[in-house]
């Protein structure tokens, strides 16, 4: 949803587009926001929710870990609830931690740069998964090599 304004190109004037959500909501509301483009859109009624409770067939993917928005979200979120906790139990001061984050949430969104996403996207739970090829295997770049 978020990225359907600057993708507007990559979709097709000619061609029907179906927007899926989980429970259709947000879909509708992208769907609004394509009303004035020309676009033929159509939403999934009850998202993809309605579709694997009618039985079709679905393809799922392995859980995967927590999208980086949502980490920073909850990240942000946490740190304010304890700075806010530590000002009112031990000392005023720590008012300042929660005011920083506020700062850094607010430069962020007037900017698109978010110090925090930064951080996280190094930490060891958002690297990729290394892959080990098997030794029999040849690489038809390199011959084997």
């Amino acid at each position: 949803m978020a990225q359907i304004e600057p993708r507007l190109q990559d979709l097709s004037t000619i061609k029907p587009v179906v927007l899926i959500c989980q429970m259709g909501k947000r879909a509708h509301m992208t769907a609004s926001v394509l009303e004035p483009c020309d676009r033929q859109v159509s939403v999934l009624e009850g998202g993809t929710g309605a579709w694997i409770e009618a039985g079709l067939p679905i393809v799922q993917s392995t859980r995967s870990g927590w999208s980086l928005e949502r980490q920073v979200r909850f990240g942000a979120g946490l740190i304010v609830l304890t700075a806010s906790a530590l000002a009112l139990l031990i000392k005023a001061d720590w008012l300042l931690l929660a005011a920083f984050i506020g700062v850094g949430l607010t430069f962020a969104g007037l900017t698109d740069i978010c110090p925090m996403a930064e951080l996280l996207q190094r930490m060891p739970w958002n690297k990729a998964k290394n892959c080990k090829s098997d030794a029999s295997e040849q690489n038809p770049l390199t011959g084997g090599q």
